[in-house]
Formats: structure tokens, sequence, C-alpha cells
């Protein structure tokens, strides 16, 4: 029997006054994306213009329409600037979230590019190469850096609690709170749950979720769906279990749904796998999740060594100054050798001595087990001592811009390690791994990774492995680059080293 109920009449489907701002938010925003592209496109290709002909300039793009290049300019702004449009690139559902929006961009641009390359030639219209050389990549990169500008603006508005989507989770009390923790602990995604609705269960009226910071009432069948929103202040629903709907529910959910401006998504509870790893089939008519295997065995194939050793080569011949400039502060502030090397495990569990720049007094590491007890962290898998007394001065500094680190560079020539990967851990640290934790060694530990530019030695021990396992088995190459790019950001933002 079908648990969905109607609605009472005249009741609306949420806090009007929270969906109203939402969309006036969303309204706001795309604005913002609208006059931006404009300006980058006009900008760039004006400059394409002066940089190639001048300011004063009467030359003419030959061909059946002879036009002034500021003429032409104007079309390839107007026109690049409605692809941007037909393409979906400002899509509500896409900006601010994932690579989609960048493609989405690219893919305009390059469209762009090539209808006037094509009509070039048909119509044998004589443009300069030079001034499309300029317009074109100089667009694309403005564009993207225009977008980017913008979600660093939503993300932190999102971080202080606006800009953000109340949710109504339809499914079981468990999903509904992992759900909420989830987004609590990612307020970047703009979803914020604030209340479950478990259509085929009965419950108690002052059951809350227990959610850090937040009341979040559990309702069960004695509401109507129309009630759980308004109760909710929720404009998106999100189902995730659809069991609890009975039969045909969630059809029927749709249909309860349709024009009264209430977003609704269906999550496959496949929280752990990157999006490049799911694929939606259609089998006779029924939808399938089709889910892609791991991609670790590809993380140890010659694109990754091959980036990483290019990478690590051309950084020591970069990074030689401040290498050298590091060893002689160690050499000359401190007793004992330059480099500190340590004992990890490697890919497969194989054993390897990691490369630092020695950052604590000599013998330091019989003072750990001491340390650690009195920290009372003995029976935890990550050996970090927080305002450790045994790293000296210079240590200090190297330790909080990670330059201490740069020595493995060398480790990567060897093979030992990735410029990405997994932490890199000692032997006691591995005995305490259970199954899950272990997949961490199926590829080369890095020198840096999703652990570090997530909050490095601030994250818990269940953090870590959940970003590390992740990172196995959802490997990419751009998703190295976006690390390496994200590292940058949190070695110069310092925190949790330590």
């Amino acid at each position: 029997m079908d648990q969905i109920q109607e609605p009472d009449v005249g009741v609306r489907p949420a806090n009007e006054a929270h969906t109203i701002g939402r969309r006036a938010n969303q309204a706001r925003y795309r604005r913002g994306l609208l006059i931006t592209d404009l300006l980058v496109l006009a900008a760039t290709t004006g400059f394409a213009q002066i940089w190639h002909f001048g300011i004063d300039t009467d030359a003419l793009a030959k061909g059946p329409f002879d036009l002034s290049y500021s003429a032409l300019g104007v079309v390839i702004v107007a026109s690049w600037w409605a692809t941007l449009h037909f393409l979906q690139t400002r899509d509500i559902r896409i900006i601010g979230h994932g690579p989609d929006e960048y493609r989405r961009v690219a893919r305009a641009t390059f469209l762009m590019f090539g209808w006037v390359a094509i009509l070039s030639l048909m119509f044998k219209w004589d443009m300069s190469r030079g001034y499309l050389a300029i317009a074109f990549p100089l667009g694309l990169a403005g564009l993207l850096i225009g977008r980017k500008g913008w979600r660093m603006w939503i993300r932190h508005h999102r971080r202080q609690g606006q800009h953000l989507s109340n949710v109504l989770v339809v499914g079981g009390t468990r999903s509904g709170q992992e759900m909420a923790l989830w987004f609590n602990r990612h307020r970047a995604s703009g979803l914020r749950v604030t209340g479950v609705w478990v259509p085929d269960a009965e419950t108690n009226h002052n059951e809350w979720l227990d959610v850090p910071n937040q009341f979040i009432p559990v309702l069960g069948n004695d509401r109507n769906l129309f009630d759980a929103l308004q109760i909710a202040e929720a404009d998106t629903v999100i189902v995730s279990d659809t069991h609890h709907l009975g039969h045909h529910g969630l059809r029927d959910l749709t249909w309860q749904l349709e024009g009264v401006d209430i977003d609704l998504m269906v999550s496959p509870n496949v929280m752990d796998f990157s999006g490049s790893r799911i694929h939606v089939r259609a089998v006779e008519g029924m939808p399938l999740i089709h889910l892609e295997e791991p991609q670790y065995a590809e993380a140890g194939e010659w694109p990754k060594a091959a980036f990483d050793r290019t990478f690590a080569f051309f950084a020591v011949l970069a990074f030689s100054p401040l290498l050298l400039a590091a060893a002689a502060a160690v050499k000359f502030t401190s007793e004992g050798p330059i480099f500190y090397r340590q004992r990890r495990i490697g890919l497969h569990g194989e054993p390897f001595d990691m490369l630092k720049f020695r950052s604590m007094r000599v013998g330091a590491d019989d003072e750990l087990a001491k340390l650690i007890a009195a920290q009372g962290t003995s029976d935890t898998p990550l050996f970090k001592v927080k305002n450790d007394p045994r790293i000296t001065k210079v240590g200090a500094f190297l330790r909080r811009y990670s330059i201490d680190e740069l020595p493995q560079l060398l480790n990567v020539l060897r093979g030992d390690m990735s410029v990405v990967g997994p932490r890199p851990q000692v032997a006691a640290e591995v005995e305490l791994y259970d199954d899950r934790a272990l997949r961490r060694l199926a590829v080369r530990p890095g020198m840096t990774g999703l652990w570090q530019v997530s909050g490095r030695s601030d994250l818990s021990w269940e953090d870590s492995i959940r970003l590390d396992t992740y990172y196995v088995e959802n490997w990419s190459l751009t998703a190295d680059v976006v690390i390496l790019w994200r590292t940058l950001s949190a070695v110069l933002k310092t925190s949790g080293a330590y």
C-alpha cells in the first residue's frame, strides 16, 4: 500500500519566505555570472585587438562581410556569450559544484572557436589568426577564473551559513543521520538537512537527530509530505531509502511535487565513489547505477609514474636554491645530520627510507613513546605530538611551510613514492590497520594527498582513512593535478602543520 498521503487543502509546500529568498539568491548569482562572462569576453577580445592591431586601426576582416575588428569583436562576444547560455553553463544545478561547470565552459569556447574557423573557410573570410589565437585562449582562461572567483564567493558564504538550501530527507533515520552529518562537514555543498520524514513508521513527536549544533526533527506517518516540508521549512527533498515510500511511492512523490517549486533528488548512497565511476543505465526501462571498478591499478601504470618523475625532476631544479638554504640552516643551527631518514611502508607493504630535512634534535625517536603516552593517544594509529618539544627552531619553520618534506622529491625520482598519494606511515601504524586501511598500500605513498589538502594533521584517523581510500579507489591524473594545486593553498595557510 502506498505511503504517500495527499496534502491538506491550503497547506503551503514549504516555508514561503525561505523559498523566495533562495530563488532570489540563485537569480542574483546567475546575474553575477552573466555580467562577469560578458565583461571577461569584452575585455579579452578588446585586448586581443589592441595587442595585434594597436588602438587606432582601420583593419578589416575581409570577406563577404568587410567588418572592422571592433565590429567583429562585438559579434564574437555576443555569439560566445549566447553559446555559454545554450550549453547551460549557468544552470543552477551545476554552477558552484564539481568540474561539470568548467567542462561546459570549455566546450562552449571550443565550439565557438570551431564555428568561427568553419565560417571563415566556407565564406573565405580573411580573419587574423593572431587575433583569434589571442582572443580565444585568453577568453577561456578569463571565463574559468571568473567562475572560480564566484565559486570562492558562494562557498565562503555557505560556510557562514548563508545561501543554503533546506533539505527534507525522505527515508530511514539512519540514512538521514548520515546525510545530515555529511552536509554538516561539507557546508560548501549548499545543502543543510532540516528534517527527516519516515513515511512508513510511527515516530515520537519529540524525536530528533543527534547532529552537532542542529535540531533536526524526525517525522513519521502521522504527517503527510507537505506537513513535513512545512515543519522542515525545506525547499529540497532528497529520497535516501525508496522502500519507505511503498509501491510506486517515488513516482507518486514526483507527481505531488510537480509545480510546487521543490527540488527533488534521489541519493544512491554511494558517497565514497567519484562521479566518474558512477553511470546510470536504463535496462528495459529500469534505471540502474553502474559502478566502475576501483582505479588503483591504473595508479600504478606508466602515465602516473612518468608524471611523478617529470614533476619531481623539474621541482628539484626549481627549488634547488631553497633546498640548499634549508640544508645550510639545519647544518649550522643544531648538531646532527642534515637529513632525517625514517623507515616507512610503501607500495604493497614494502619498506623504504623516506627523506626529510631534520627538524628535531638528535635522539628524538627515543622520546616518542613517552610523549605519545603522555598525550593519551598511544592506542591510535596517527603518531603525532602537538606542541612537540623535540622540534628545533629552524625545524618549526621548515615544518610550518612543509619545506622539510622537499627531500622526498628524491624518493619520487627513485620510485619509492609518488608526488600525490596516501600518507606514508611507519610500520607501527600499519600494524594497527584494518582491512579497509590496508587498501592504502595498493598505490605508492605520496608527498601530498587528499589528507593534506583537507586538514593535514588536524584530521582524525577515520577521516584520514576515508580520504586516502577514496583517493586510491578513484584515482585519476586530473585529480592529482587538482590536489597539487590545492596543496599550495594548504601549505600557505599552514593549518594542521606540526
